[in-house]
Order: structure tokens, then C-alpha cells, then sequence
């Protein structure tokens, strides 16, 4: 009897699995759900892939059953998605989240933790107002749209909430981003009509694309009256916005491997997890859409500039006072006036959020990174990430998605 256990037990843990991926590829969101989920192969999984390039809404693939999957890992969103992958009788994880679905345990983004991060980054920039862009009618930007107003109005804020006409529940993203950009007059009167200056968060990048191009219709500075950051951080999109766009990372590369790492237990009859799995994402990738730190004061203004242009190099209080032509002490009293911190402080904040972007998008060492950010002392530089994170660089590494951009899998299509 043992013997029998322990060769079901080698041949299951060599066979190779047939796992489907209905995932896009046409989104950064799908393209980092499927890096995650290949890191998890190769790390942990004998699998072989099905994945088409798709968008999110297409149908499962006609010759889906020929391939007789051992499970599927799917971006869940229609009643016809569900019932075709129900029809399989194999197990499912959706990485989607618009259902509930007996069965079938999800594994999603923490929506509230999206928008603390994008609070987060905004109210860091002292910023007076607040205003939230989305697609109403579309779960994941209602969901956004309302942590956004609970959380600011728990702080004492008013939100500034753009209202169009509501999605139907059923219509899709790519359908309804088309459909927004015959409103773009609405919308560019109703950035007009914002108090200056607001802090702007949009539910997603494109979105956020759309609202610059309102600021830019009606002659808007960014980031200086409106400052705009997005989510999802599609780093080719946000790097030909003008100027280029801040977006929280979601940490799809998480979703997609602990998704893997769900299925994988699935396949193996291992205890099921409670549903769903919410991923925290920890990163905003700051860029010159939010460079900016609202005030009145001149001098710390200037300081400010100076600051953003130069944080990465080896410059210290006393050379920001010397740009803006004041003493150190001036400078010191005027900017904790103003904004509530010394000047060193706000360099430590700067430049903390490059270390963590390199940390996070990069192999470099610690002591690369150092270097480039602008600490003398790589221990310097551990000892503040640590007091300010709550974790070392290293540990805040490990939780994040490599930094390689290969699938590393070859996609490969019934027979």
C-alpha cells in the first residue's frame, strides 16, 4: 500500500500540467498577470501553456476542450466566460473579480490598498484638493471611486467625483474607453471647473491619459494646477503621456503567482483557502505628472524645483538654500511652514521613492542604488528605507515582482 502511495505520488509530481491561460495579452495589467504566473512555473510547476493572444472579453477558444487542460487560470469577466470554463469540469482560478462564483476562488488586487497608495503619494505633495476620475458603472472604478471619497473624507477632505452617464454592468473596458472619447468637452469642463490645486486620482491609466489631455484642451498646468496619477502603471503608455504619468503599480505580477501557487494547490487536493486572495500593491511610480508640492511661498517653491531636478544627486539643505537665495535657517523655517517638514525631510522622501522604484524594477545592487539615488552610505540609505518602509530594502525586494521582462514561456496552441 505504501509503495502504490508513494508512486501515485512521484508520477503526479512529474507529470507535466496542462494549464490554460485566458488572460489578455493586449493590457500591461494581462501581461503582468502572465510574467507572475510564469515565475511560479518555473519555480514550482511542470506545466505546459495554452495561452492566445486575446482581449479581455474575447470568448474562450474554440478548440479549448480539444486540449484537455488539467486547470485554468482566467480573467473571469461575462455569464459565457463562466459557463464555457464550467463546462470543462477541471479547476478554475479567476483573476478578474467581478464574481462570486461557487467553486472557483479568486485571487484580485486590494482595491482599498490601491487608493491609500494614490492618497498616499497626493497628500505627500500637499496638495488643498482632491478630485477622482473613472468609468461609472465599471466594478473595479466604482470600487476605487468610493475608497477614494471614504478615505479622504475620513481626513477631513471633499472629493470632487467626475459624474457621466453609467456604464451598463455588462459593458466592457475597451468599449467603454472608446465611447468616453466622445465626451472629452464634458470632461474638459469639468477639469476647468476643479479648484486649483487638486490632486487627481483616475481608476486607470487610460483614463488618466484622457484627463491630461483635457488639461492640455483647456490650457491646465501639470502638475502644477492639477496633479494626475493613474493605476496600473503600463510603463510604455505612461512614458509617452505629457508629461509622463504616475500610476500606482498594481503588483499584477503578485496576482499572477500566487494565482499559479492557488492553482497548483488546487491540482493537488491540497485544503482550499478562504476566497478571495487580496494582493496589497506597495509601489507608486512617480513621475513629472505629480512633481509637484503645492504652495504659496516663493522661496520654498523655488526650493522645491530645485529639489525635484536634483534629489538624485549629492545635494544637502545648505545647496538648496543657496539656489533660492536664503539662509539655511531661513529656508528651515520657511518650508516647515509651508509644508510641514524640513527640507531634509523632503529630500529623504524623494528620494526614498526612487529607491523604491529601482528596487522593485531593477537587479542593481544596494549599493548601486545608493549611488545613484544620492545616499554617501549605503547603510544610510538601508536604515532610513527600513524606519520609513517598515521593512529592509532586501525584504521589500523580495515581495516584489522580478524585474525581467521575458514571459519566460513559449505559449503554445492545440494540436
Amino acid at each position: 500500500m505504501i509503495l502504490i502511495f508513494l508512486q501515485s505520488e512521484l508520477w503526479r509530481m512529474t507529470k507535466r500540467r496542462r494549464i490554460a491561460l485566458l488572460i489578455e495579452s493586449s493590457r500591461a495589467y494581462g501581461r503582468d498577470l502572465l510574467r507572475g504566473i510564469a515565475t511560479y512555473a518555473r519555480a514550482h510547476g511542470h506545466w505546459t501553456f495554452f495561452h492566445q493572444e486575446r482581449a479581455v472579453r474575447d470568448p474562450a477558444p474554440a478548440r479549448l476542450a480539444d486540449w484537455r487542460a488539467d486547470g485554468i487560470i482566467a480573467r473571469i469577466e461575462t455569464t459565457k466566460h463562466i459557463e464555457q470554463i464550467r463546462r470543462l469540469g477541471v479547476p478554475v482560478v479567476d483573476v478578474f473579480g467581478l464574481h462570486r462564483l461557487d467553486g472557483i476562488p479568486s485571487v484580485e488586487v486590494d482595491q482599498e490598498a490601491v487608493v491609500r497608495l494614490a492618497i498616499e503619494h497626493l497628500r505627500e505633495r500637499n496638495l488643498p484638493h482632491f478630485a477622482f476620475c473613472g468609468y461609472p458603472g465599471l466594478f473595479f472604478s466604482d470600487a476605487r471611486s468610493r475608497w477614494f471619497v471614504r478615505l479622504l473624507a475620513e481626513a477631513g477632505h471633499d472629493v470632487h467625483v467626475y459624474q457621466t452617464t453609467r456604464q451598463r454592468p455588462n459593458a466592457g473596458l475597451s468599449l467603454v474607453e472608446m465611447r468616453s472619447l466622445r465626451r472629452t468637452g464634458h470632461l474638459a469642463a469639468w477639469v476647468k471647473s476643479l479648484p486649483k490645486p487638486t490632486g487627481l486620482m483616475a481608476c486607470n491609466d487610460m483614463r488618466a491619459l484622457q484627463v491630461l489631455e483635457a488639461c492640455a484642451e483647456q490650457g491646465i498646468a501639470v502638475p502644477d494646477e492639477v496633479a494626475v496619477i493613474g493605476v496600473d502603471n503600463d510603463a510604455v503608455q505612461c512614458e509617452l503621456c505629457d508629461p509622463p504619468l504616475s500610476s500606482v503599480d498594481p503588483a499584477a505580477r503578485q496576482v499572477g503567482y500566487e494565482a499559479a501557487a492557488l492553482l497548483d494547490r488546487m491540482l493537488s487536493r491540497r485544503k482550499p483557502v478562504k476566497n478571495p486572495i487580496l494582493i496589497k500593491p506597495s509601489v507608486v511610480v512617480s513621475r513629472q505628472s505629480t512633481a509637484v508640492l503645492a504652495v504659496s511661498d516663493p522661496y520654498v517653491a523655488d526650493a522645491v524645483r530645485f529639489m525635484h531636478a536634483r534629489c538624485c544627486e549629492l545635494i544637502r539643505t545648505a545647496d538648496v538654500a543657496r539656489h533660492a537665495g536664503v539662509s539655511r535657517s531661513t529656508l528651515e523655517r520657511r518650508f516647515m511652514r509651508a509644508v510641514g517638514r524640513s527640507p531634509s525631510a523632503e529630500l529623504a522622501r524623494m528620494r526614498l521613492e526612487r529607491v523604491r522604484e529601482l528596487l522593485q524594477h531593477t537587479d542593481l545592487s544596494l549599493r548601486a542604488i545608493a549611488d545613484r539615488v544620492g545616499f554617501d552610505h549605503v547603510e544610510s540609505m538601508c536604515r532610513l528605507f527600513k524606519k520609513h518602509a517598515g521593512q529592509t530594502p532586501g525584504a521589500f525586494r523580495r515581495h516584489a515582482p522580478p524585474p525581467d521582462d521575458s514571459l519566460g514561456f513559449a505559449p503554445c496552441t492545440p494540436r
